[in-house]
């Protein structure tokens, strides 16, 4: 019987029959289907799919007419950050690294962030960060969005002023823990406001908020919020609200957004939200579980993916990658699996951007 070359979600790579394959396929769909009680895919999607990793090439792609828009996070932070997170080391300034993507890659948008990526380290150098932004619009054409995670941990000590969740928790102090993270909520939504406006009067085409929800629902709040705000006082500033998880981890477990409990969202709940704070482009996230195949991981990612799109009436711009969106957990991704998801999420899921 033929044997298909795939991988795990951990990258390494297996055999697999097509009817191994169909059945990882089939599975994967119905474990994002019961979770999220969304529909599993179609038997023609599956059919899709099974053929995607039938296929004998090592990069597909979709059909001509078919492309979507590539927007990106940690940005030039690829070409010249530590090879630890995802880097290559060439030591490029932010400026020449941005170019390079826009005259040598093609890249349809591109962003500049902070070296920490995470919103509060830039307050103290924001006016360093509005210079070399000006710079860098003044010198290309494609659209430029300032990247960076809320990453509320950074409020909680030892780092920040608050008390600590993940300390208090263990210790049963649950009333102290959500107090500290009603604080963190409070003070990031602040910030975030501020120097993203910062950023928006130098004339900063966009603002991405990567990985948002990373600590739990807080993190959630206080990026909707900051959203909502900065919509109100710069209206023509795009926002991109990428995602970190699923599922929005309760940590504080209380906290609502808009009447809506933000704890225990999946994506396709989760664009709603962000679409009545304001945000124009949604990145939902599929987790990939290193213990299933690759078809079982893009089958279940797709699935959550594709009730996102059926529900949005912004742009979808869907998180692919190490880790995510059917994607293997490894710094590099092969390209035979991202090309692969890639198809997948535009062809069935119909997201408008990766």
């Amino acid at each position: 019987m033929t044997k298909y070359p795939t991988r795990m979600g951990d990258g390494h790579v297996i055999d697999m029959t097509a009817d191994e394959l169909k059945a990882d396929l089939i599975a994967g769909s119905a474990d994002a289907a019961d979770r999220g009680r969304i529909p599993p895919l179609k038997d023609d999607e599956i059919d899709f799919l099974l053929d995607l990793f039938k296929s004998n090439a090592r990069v597909v792609g979709v059909d001509s007419g078919n492309e979507v828009v590539l927007t990106h996070d940690i940005g030039t932070l690829r070409l010249d950050g530590d090879q630890g997170n995802s880097g290559v080391g060439i030591p490029l300034s932010r400026l020449q690294g941005v170019q390079v993507h826009e005259r040598a890659f093609a890249a349809d948008t591109m962003e500049l962030g902070h070296v920490d990526y995470s919103w509060k380290p830039v307050k103290p150098i924001i006016a360093q960060e509005q210079q070399a932004l000006e710079n860098i619009l003044l010198s290309t054409i494609v659209p430029i969005f300032y990247g960076a995670m809320p990453n509320l941990g950074t409020y909680y000590a030892p780092d920040g002023p608050f008390g600590n969740p993940s300390d208090l928790l263990p210790m049963g102090k649950i009333k102290e823990a959500r107090e500290a993270q009603e604080l963190a909520v409070e003070h990031a939504t602040r910030d975030i406001v501020y120097i993203c406006g910062k950023l928006a009067e130098v004339g900063a085409d966009g603002v991405n908020f990567d990985t948002t929800g990373a600590a739990g629902d807080a993190d959630f709040k206080a990026s909707l919020q900051a959203v909502e705000q900065l919509k109100a006082k710069h209206p023509n500033l795009a926002i991109q609200v990428g995602m970190a998880g699923e599922f929005v981890l309760g940590i504080h477990g209380e906290l609502e957004y808009d009447g809506t409990r933000l704890a225990g969202l999946y994506p396709h709940h989760q664009v709603g939200l962000v679409e009545k704070a304001g945000g124009d482009i949604f990145g939902p996230v599929v987790n990939t579980n290193t213990s299933k195949s690759m078809a079982w991981n893009l089958a279940r990612a797709v699935t959550f993916v594709k009730a996102v799109t059926a529900v949005a009436n912004i742009p979808v711009h869907v998180n692919m990658g190490m880790g995510v969106g059917g994607s293997p957990v490894f710094e590099t991704p092969p390209i035979d699996s991202v090309s692969r998801a890639s198809v997948a999420m535009v062809e069935i899921a119909r997201v408008d951007g990766l």
